[in-house]
């Protein structure tokens, strides 16, 4: 198990229990109660911490490496129906990017998402969630198959950004993007998107828009990371802590600002520290918005779905 700097409390309170433990199984002492006392004081400890995170902490837990990732949801929620499906049919297959179809139940889905790694040649294998141009047309082609078929779509994002390499601009990232976004505001399917990682500039809003849009607790959705951020107005990486503040990147912060619909929480500790809680709830969530857009007529879930983001940043003078 890896800790973050503002969970060493824990650490340390985890490691005495588990010390605790061991001396009741090799001695005739009996720790019975300072054990409870020790699982006491963790319990408090879990709660005061991750009750009060800051931005900044959020956006580490968001990237623990730990913490599961559009595959292990898949997995998790589809089992072995699903059936990945590969290629943008003009460049290459993107391995930043994946996408099939899958089972949650009777119900077949459309799984979209960004997949990152979980060791070094993983991380590489995956360019870290990084997509190029193909593998945002390899998405736009799946959500027309998905459309074809009447299969709602699952959008699972989770990306540092968009792969800003020099072959990838030549080959039209914007475009890619801004392409997709177009397009995904007239598919005649539900669209269901979650964040359940990072959700960082237009490679998050590049599978983003859809008419339920959630955030798992400890994610972020931002035009920028706190690292850029503080890089570009303070010329160093010193103020991200103040930049993540500053940019109101939290599902608390998008909720409030009605940017995304509804905030799905995460186990005490962080979607890692319980997964399996964190699978079934979101499993719980795709299946309950479905049943809610399934029932729309067509031409009403699309104007909604316009409606609500042209709403956004409106304001009065």
């Amino acid at each position: 198990m890896e800790y973050l700097d503002f969970e060493l409390p824990i650490k340390e309170l985890e490691e005495q229990l588990t010390k605790c433990n061991i001396i009741g199984e090799e001695s005739d002492v009996d720790v019975t109660s300072t054990c409870k006392q020790i699982e006491q004081k963790l319990e408090e400890t879990k709660k005061s911490i991750y009750k009060n995170l800051t931005p900044w902490q959020r956006v580490q837990l968001s990237r623990h490496p730990n913490r599961p990732y559009t595959l292990d949801y898949i997995k998790a929620l589809c089992g072995d129906t699903f059936l990945e499906l590969f290629g943008d049919r003009n460049v290459k297959d993107d391995k930043a990017m994946i996408g099939g179809l899958g089972k949650i139940g009777d119900q077949s889905y459309m799984f979209i998402g960004q997949q990152k790694g979980f060791n070094t040649k993983t991380r590489q294998f995956r360019n870290f969630g990084m997509a190029n141009p193909e593998g945002y047309r390899k998405a736009l082609r799946l959500m027309k198959m998905a459309e074809k078929f009447n299969v709602p779509i699952v959008t699972l994002i989770d990306t540092p950004g968009a792969y800003p390499g020099l072959e990838a601009e030549e080959r039209g990232q914007g475009e890619a993007i801004a392409r997709n976004i177009y397009e995904m505001f007239r598919v005649q399917v539900p669209i269901i998107a979650i964040i359940i990682g990072e959700g960082a500039s237009g490679g998050a809003l590049g599978i983003g828009v859809g008419d339920r849009v959630f955030m798992l607790e400890n994610t972020w959705y931002s035009v920028i990371s706190p690292e850029s951020c503080s890089s570009i107005l303070w010329r160093s990486w010193e103020y991200k802590e103040q930049a993540a503040e500053s940019l109101k990147l939290t599902s608390y912060d998008m909720k409030k600002n009605k940017l995304v619909d509804d905030i799905i929480p995460e186990p005490v500790g962080g979607a890692h520290s319980d997964r399996e809680t964190t699978f079934a709830t979101v499993k719980e969530y795709i299946e309950k918005s479905y049943e809610t857009l399934k029932k729309m007529p067509v031409d009403k879930m699309i104007d909604e779905r316009m409606e609500k983001y042209f709403e956004m940043g409106e304001y009065k003078e």
